[in-house]
């Protein structure tokens, strides 16, 4: 049996952000709906600043494992932070259909999570979106909020991968002149390493949305947490968020139950509150959810499927398992 092998250039040319996005709400839905499921994240530490991750989840007759690591002080190295592999299997066979690379499946759906929480939370007539951070997952948000029509705003602590970001998506892009001007937007989505807080007490103005991606671990933070409190708080899963996100220091202290928080898939399914006031801050507390892996690896092998000559699948390999 051969099983294709899909590069990350493969997966960035044949997921484009619209239907990046339709993908993510649909697994967000799906697993609200409790038809799409997801055992826990297993981490794997490996000190002293990384960690590997396996994360299975199961729908549509399909099952995927990502085994993936966050090495943030790779990019100093040449290396990329985020690395892997996502192994797509068919559950009524148990057949292995696709590997896929991990690190664009994490791109795509990483940019398509912070737009879709941004499009359900933010207050109506919201303006630019600030983008803090321009690695990989930041460039793929920008350019998924740029899709959908959102002006963006790009702050990096490299002020040079900023400016070759912006280059890079043309029209619609403009370069921070500091970290304040993004964080002034009336959308903010910090994709960064989330070793320090990004938002400081006082950051979030009344009626601002913040979409915090880049707390996905012990440890991490992109929020002070008072300044966390002052919103209204969506989550991509309470079980996971509440161990591994930016509200898990919360909710360890006391400071918030899960009838404080809502999930992003149950606010778009209607059982849940989103924004309830055009002034009231809120802010997404996202982890990475395999559901969204699987939907961006289904999206994928789904195109190719259909149409393996398109121009986004030249070069695709295959792998002999027999």
């Amino acid at each position: 049996m051969s099983v294709p092998v899909f590069a990350a250039r493969h997966v960035l040319a044949a997921v484009e952000p619209a239907a990046a996005v339709e993908a993510v709400r649909e697994a967000f839905l799906e697993h609200a709906r409790g038809a799409w499921t997801m055992p826990p994240k297993v981490y794997v530490d490996a000190p002293p600043d990384g960690d590997f991750r396996a994360m299975p989840a199961a729908g549509s007759n399909h099952a995927v494992l990502k085994w993936v690591t966050s090495f943030p002080g790779n990019p100093a190295r040449g290396l990329p932070t985020v690395s892997g592999v996502v192994l797509l299997s068919d559950t009524r066979t148990g057949a292995l259909r696709a590997l896929v690379d991990a690190g664009a499946v994490t791109a795509v759906r990483t940019g398509a999570a912070a737009v879709l929480a941004a499009a359900t939370l933010a207050r109506a007539g919201a303006g630019a979106a600030g983008v803090v951070g321009c690695g990989v997952n930041g460039r793929a948000t920008a350019r998924t909020f740029l899709a959908r029509g959102r002006e963006v705003v790009l702050y990096d602590a490299s002020a040079g991968r900023a400016r070759e970001v912006a280059a890079e998506l043309g029209e619609g892009a403009a370069v921070a002149t500091d970290l304040g001007q993004a964080l002034a937007c009336d959308i903010v989505a910090t994709i960064t390493p989330g070793r320090e807080p990004v938002l400081r007490a006082g950051s979030l103005r009344p009626g601002q949305h913040a979409s915090l991606m880049g707390a996905d671990g012990p440890g991490k933070t992109e929020i002070e947490l008072d300044e966390l409190l002052s919103a209204r708080i969506v989550c991509d899963e309470w079980t996971q968020a509440s161990h591994n996100g930016e509200i898990a220091r919360a909710v360890e202290a006391g400071l918030l139950a899960r009838s404080d928080v809502a999930e992003l898939g149950r606010v778009l399914t209607g059982e849940e509150e989103g924004r309830r006031s055009d002034t009231e801050r809120t802010a997404f507390d996202s982890t990475g959810l395999a559901v969204q892996d699987l939907a961006v690896a289904l999206a994928v092998a789904g195109r190719y499927a259909a149409d393996p000559a398109h121009p986004a699948f030249a070069g695709v390999g295959e792998v002999d398992l027999d």
